[in-house]
């Protein structure tokens, strides 16, 4: 049986146990360790598990990946999320869609502090989601737009993905963060556009739903 014949087929064990429910770690370590006793046997599989976890831990590069969240966790607690999106509020906050765009500016400013997807998505759901509320904001593009900003935690350097991709495929780090840091901008930018063209087109509509003055029903 080839190689390509059993990692298809122990993927498929992977897929069955996540739609079991089964933690995703430990699926993947359960699917691991059954292909490499297939192939190679149990005694390698034991040789190699005894190695490889100091060989990842003890790589210093990793090292950034808890002292980003750290940093990130100061930021928030600090009160930096809310002078984030304090500051992009007075910025653009003006403009029509300016509270949704002012939570992606923030986002962006987050994510490039804490490089995490999750820990950007969560913290500024705590600052900007009361503000989107109160502003009467509908829950769908409220949770869309965080959502989205969210996602500019691991684009935006330095990012915590980026970090642990360079580490896997031996790259530089520094040229990373530098090749990602335009796609980062002009994914932020690309967010604040598409929500000012849905803030107008929603304004286009309700301004045709409301009937002319003079029209029966429209005080005159």
């Amino acid at each position: 049986m080839s190689g390509t014949a059993v990692g298809a087929g122990f993927f498929c064990l992977m897929l069955v146990l996540l739609a079991l429910r089964v933690p995703i770690a430990v699926s993947m370590f359960i699917t691991g360790a059954a292909g490499y006793i297939t192939m190679a046997g149990l005694d390698p599989l034991l040789s190699y598990l005894k190695t490889v976890a100091y060989g990842r831990y003890s790589i210093y590069d990793l090292s950034v990946v808890p002292l980003f969240l750290l940093m990130g966790n100061f930021a928030s607690r600090g009160g930096l999320s809310k002078a984030l999106f304090a500051a992009a509020e007075a910025m653009i906050g003006h403009y029509r869609g300016g509270i949704a765009m002012a939570a992606v500016g923030a986002c962006a400013g987050f994510g490039a502090i804490c490089g995490s997807s999750l820990a950007t998505a969560a913290t500024m759901g705590q600052v900007a989601l009361p503000e989107l509320r109160r502003f009467k904001y509908s829950p769908g593009l409220a949770t869309a737009t965080l959502a989205a900003g969210g996602t500019l935690g691991i684009l935006i350097p330095p990012s915590i993905v980026l970090v642990i991709y360079a580490i896997l495929t031996e790259q530089n780090i520094a040229k990373l963060f530098l090749a990602a840091f335009l796609p980062g901008i002009l994914a932020a930018l690309g967010y604040m556009v598409a929500i000012a063209i849905l803030s107008a087109c929603i304004l286009h509509q309700r301004q045709r739903a409301i009937p002319a003055p003079g029209v029966s029903g429209y005080p005159r």
